[in-house]
């Protein structure tokens, strides 16, 4: 097989960035204008992207409109969010009913009953409390361990992001020549996280029995719990190992480790009760978010009896003046009971497994290594020649092509994720065959466009990574 020099793939790159930017005028020119009054002119920095922002116009169903006007088929989703799709019906007349109810009292409504009992149902733990964020979701979740436990130890997966408070904000997005040695990784705090956050920390790769029996055997009666995404998100999608979660839960229990799933990616999204059902592995708690709220900032934290003992008896106190509003508690309970129906799930596996196959097929058809992952309403296609088990192992996968079919898919009216190579589409309820056909029409753009790259020169590939 041929190998393409690195310029030769960054003129493909360049090409398509010129192309994007001469769709995007008016995005650029809100993007310089917010620069004046926010900085990177971007609401979150996760959305300070290459070559300009994306600033969205609306959006309805399946799509959205940029500000310049142009209609794409969304599979960026919010991060993961709008599995319900925009302005769904049932989403928007629970708001407009309850909005003109009022719109805040810190104080419960009957919504979030509702929602707390189809949680219970959905994820097989019998008492919820409610956050506005997934980030607040973890953070509770890290002080319900140490409160139970009275222990100071939490242990985490090397390289997974749960939210930005500083208890979490440690091994992730690094290079892979930072990450340590595989047996004792680095523990490195994000920016403006002190050391000793980091100290609390111990950190095991995914996948991998043996480091955790090792980790908490070193530190016995130490730890006071782990959190992990039972399956591994923002690496592209890596599932879990015949026997891993089982054997997770096993260990801590031994340990007298409490075990928190963060589902915040996966949970209402992979599966009708997450990967807790899909798996059928039951923790202590799950931390939930994203399609939770339906296009609303909503979380949800649940527990085992005896953990949420804490909060009821005042061990730990769960609060938040937002916690359980009622805009995002009536548009929960629509998502919940009239949106997300287990028949949702299956349509939506049917139409990414499809999506995933005419990818595949594609990419072979072009020479180009490829490997994927469908699971209800998430999907991904990697760029490698092998899936990837754990972290190091996708960190070392090279991101310009990830870029480039993000670039292309875009140009070709696809909207995904700008952080190609970490994340995966999102389909919702209102995606349909052609738009999945769509999907893969710009996938087989881009492996023709490799081919024609790897044809002009001898440097595409070292030993499948793209360089």
């Amino acid at each position: 097989m041929g190998h393409a020099n690195s310029s030769t793939l960054d003129d493909l790159v360049r090409r398509e960035e010129v192309v994007f930017l001469a769709r995007m005028t008016k995005s650029t020119e809100l993007w310089r204008r917010a620069q004046q009054s926010m900085p990177g002119g971007v609401t979150s920095s996760w959305a300070n992207s290459r070559p300009v922002p994306v600033w969205v116009s609306h959006g309805v169903g399946g799509h959205v409109w940029d500000a310049d006007g142009t209609e794409y088929i969304d599979m960026h989703g919010g991060y993961g969010v709008n599995v319900v799709g925009h302005a769904n019906p049932a989403i928007v007349d629970a708001v407009r009913q309850r909005v003109g109810l009022g719109t805040h009292f810190a104080q419960p409504t009957d919504d979030a009953i509702v929602v707390a009992e189809a949680l219970a149902i959905r994820f097989g733990l019998p008492l919820w409390r409610f956050t506005n964020s997934g980030t607040e979701a973890t953070m509770d979740a890290m002080h319900l361990m140490r409160a139970i436990s009275g222990r100071p130890l939490i242990i985490k997966i090397e390289g997974t992001y749960h939210g930005h408070h500083d208890a979490t904000m440690v091994s992730i997005f690094r290079s892979a020549d930072q990450l340590g040695p595989e047996d004792e990784p680095y523990r490195v705090p994000g920016p403006g996280v002190p050391q000793a956050m980091a100290d609390l920390l111990r950190i095991v790769p995914y996948n991998d029995l043996p480091a955790l029996e090792r980790v908490l055997q070193q530190h016995r009666g130490q730890v006071a719990g782990m959190i992990l995404e039972p399956m591994l998100m923002n690496a592209g999608i890596i599932p879990p190992a015949p026997g891993y979660l089982q054997g997770v839960r096993d260990l801590t229990r031994q340990h007298g480790a409490l075990l928190a799933f963060d589902e915040v990616k996966t949970g209402m999204v992979v599966d009708w009760g997450g990967a807790t059902r899909l798996f059928g592995i039951t923790p202590d708690i799950i931390c939930l978010a994203k399609a939770l709220g339906g296009g609303l900032p909503c979380g949800a934290i649940g527990g085992t009896a005896e953990v949420m003992a804490a909060i009821a008896d005042g061990r730990y106190d769960q609060i938040g003046t937002f916690n359980g509003n009622p805009l995002t508690m009536a548009a929960a309970r629509a998502t919940l009971t009239e949106v997300l129906t287990p028949d949702a799930y299956i349509a939506a596996e049917l139409l990414g497994r499809k999506m995933l196959q005419g990818s595949i097929d594609a990419l072979i058809a072009n020479d180009q290594p490829c490997y994927g992952a469908v699971f209800g309403f998430k999907g991904s296609v990697v760029f490698h020649d092998r899936p990837a088990t754990n972290y190091r192992e996708f960190l070392a996968i090279d991101a310009a092509v990830s870029h480039c079919h993000f670039l292309v898919q875009h140009n070709g009216g696809v909207f995904l994720p700008p952080w190609g190579k970490s994340e995966s589409w999102t389909l919702c309820v209102a995606h349909s065959d052609a738009d999945g056909e769509r999907y893969v029409a710009n996938v087989t753009r881009l492996g023709q466009e490799l081919t024609c790259v790897t044809q002009r020169s001898s440097d595409i590939f070292t030993n499948g990574v793209f360089s």
